[in-house]
């Protein structure tokens, strides 16, 4: 069987979920090149302009896909929104990034049917229709099936229309994170 390719990762997520994504990039391990952000990668105390700037120059830029890491509170995040926006976007100095979301056991829907409302609204766009530009899994430790998904991912950025017209969040959502978006 003839091995994927490894891929360069951007891994969005809610920092209340950094345990899952350490624990994400720990079994990935030599199977992904991970470009997402860590702390101290970007200095305290900017602007938000220049947040997202280096984030987009600098992170995504070099991605592949992006991988969004999806907790209970994650719809709710403006970063996580815009994030996204950024990797479906292509641009002159970015390439538009395959896409996919990952149920994590602490969210609400973990293995059973995910209500498009308590995901990211931009990723829920990407998974609807016949042929959709994302897809959403639920967490698992076998990294070898996560290998598969990031590389059907990266497939499905050619050829596959995608959804990026939504409204950027101006400022996170508030509420209950067990209610969603709508």
């Amino acid at each position: 069987m003839q091995q994927a390719p490894r891929h360069r990762v951007f891994i969005s997520f809610h920092h209340e979920d950094q345990y899952y994504k350490d624990r994400f990039v720990r079994m990935m391990g030599y199977n992904i090149v991970d470009e997402s952000v860590e702390d101290g990668d970007i200095p305290p105390n900017i602007a938000v302009d220049t947040i997202r700037r280096n984030i987009r120059d600098g992170f995504i830029r070099d991605a592949t896909v992006t991988v969004v890491l999806i907790g209970p509170c994650t719809w709710q995040r403006k970063h996580v929104d815009w994030e996204i926006g950024s990797s479906l976007r292509k641009t002159k100095l970015n390439s538009r990034c395959g896409l996919l979301g990952i149920l994590l056991p602490n969210h609400p829907n973990f293995r059973k049917a995910h209500e498009p409302r308590l995901i990211p609204p931009r990723l829920a766009d990407n998974i609807e229709g016949n042929n959709p530009y994302a897809q959403v899994y639920n967490w698992t430790l076998k990294a070898n099936r996560v290998r598969r998904w990031i590389d059907e991912a990266f497939k499905r950025r050619k050829g596959t229309t995608l959804k990026n017209s939504r409204p950027q969040f101006k400022r996170n959502r508030s509420g209950d994170c067990s209610r969603g978006w709508q």
